[in-house]
């Protein structure tokens, strides 16, 4: 079993920046596959930021490109989202997701087996 722990969310102004970390547990050795989503009250849960950890290949939304950069830390387990120029737009929960298979571009939700909790990133203007 895979285990997702999102941390580092929290309150920012606009124009600065926030890390995000996602830890991930159990059959680390099998996942391929990580993305960030988000998800905003009322809207549907986005994909923002994937990385293809065999190659370190990385996907980014359009909302986010340039200002987003995911990255993994292949002793740590870790892979991290670092938010920069952040927006009020940026509101959202921040999740995590993994899997066992290659992603070559964003992926839809539905692909992934593991989920983190989640971690609240609120952008003030």
């Amino acid at each position: 079993q895979v285990r997702l722990v999102e941390s580092g969310g929290g309150s920012a102004q606009a124009g600065t920046s926030l890390t995000l970390s996602c830890t991930i547990s159990g059959y680390t050795s099998t996942t391929n596959c990580v993305e960030w989503f988000r998800q905003a009250p009322g809207k549907e849960r986005e994909g923002v930021a994937a990385i293809y950890l065999a190659g370190g290949i990385t996907y980014y939304a359009d909302s986010v490109k340039d200002r987003f950069t995911i990255s993994h830390d292949n002793a740590k387990n870790t892979v991290y989202l670092q938010m920069a120029s952040l927006k009020p737009g940026d509101t959202a929960q921040y999740y995590c997701a993994a899997d066992i298979r290659a992603c070559g571009r964003l992926m839809q939700r539905d692909f992934f087996d593991y989920w983190g909790q989640g971690t609240q990133v609120t952008v003030s203007s």
